[in-house]
């Protein structure tokens, strides 16, 4: 065979066997059981999507950051409260109470909703 017959290392007849065997794995992919289950959902009718539920607060990100302390009795108070995460976090970096810690506070919730 001339150089020029397999220009990038196969010839016609190389390409026309890898065509034939790409199509009957895929004809046995389809064939089969999961096949049929991953081409289901193209063909059947979609289901209806479920009507949104309207955000809250928290989903929203309406509220504050705060550092929570909680007592011996398990009641939480606000000690400090901060615009952003970030900076309740660096306040908070060198605590080392395990009964103070870091919450975001949608508007509206009761400091009370967070007693152990």
């Amino acid at each position: 065979m001339a150089d020029n017959d397999r220009p990038f290392g196969f010839g016609p007849g190389d390409f026309d066997d890898f065509a034939r065997e790409a199509r009957d794995i895929v004809g046995r992919f389809v064939g089969s059981q999961v096949g049929r289950e991953a081409f289901s959902g193209l063909f059947n009718e979609p289901k209806p999507r479920p009507r949104p539920e309207p955000e809250t607060t928290g989903e929203t990100g309406d509220g504050v950051w705060a550092v929570i302390a909680t007592d011996d009795d398990g009641g939480a108070r606000v000690e400090q409260v901060f615009k952003t995460e970030l900076d309740a976090l660096r306040a908070h970096q060198h605590n080392t109470d395990t009964k103070r810690r870091v919450r975001f506070l949608p508007y509206g919730i009761p400091v009370s909703a967070l007693d152990d």
